[in-house]
Order: structure tokens, then C-alpha cells, then sequence
């Protein structure tokens, strides 16, 4: 599997910089007002992780093609 730039680029940036500001926001947020926030983080952090797989998959097959 190889992905474009663009959507390497997306998915890097979301999993890089998004995906953790959110969690963090939604942690903080359930603490302040009392929430029960594990569920929702450890869905994200799912969907993070499987999207991470792929990502890294694609910049493996890009950089072996590439050689």
C-alpha cells in the first residue's frame, strides 16, 4: 500500500499534532466538569494507532521503492 503525498502529509500532521491535542483537551475537559472521558480517549487513541500502521506502512513501501 503507498499513499500520496498529500494524504501522507494529512494523515502525519493529524496523527502528529491533532490526535494528541485532542485527547489532551478531552482528559482535561472530563476532569474539570466530571466526565467519564476513557472510552471516547482510548477510541481515538484505536483509530490513532491503526492509522499510524498504515502511514508507516506507506512510508516503508515509498522509501524501498525509492531505492
Amino acid at each position: 500500500m503507498k499513499l500520496n503525498d498529500k494524504i501522507y502529509n494529512i494523515l502525519k500532521w493529524g496523527l502528529m499534532i491533532f490526535v494528541p491535542a485532542v485527547t489532551t483537551l478531552i482528559g482535561t475537559l472530563g476532569q474539570i466538569y466530571g466526565f467519564d472521558t476513557e472510552t471516547i480517549i482510548l477510541t481515538i487513541t484505536a483509530v490513532a494507532t491503526f492509522l499510524g500502521v498504515i502511514t508507516g506502512i506507506s512510508n516503508y513501501n515509498y522509501k524501498k521503492e525509492s531505492e
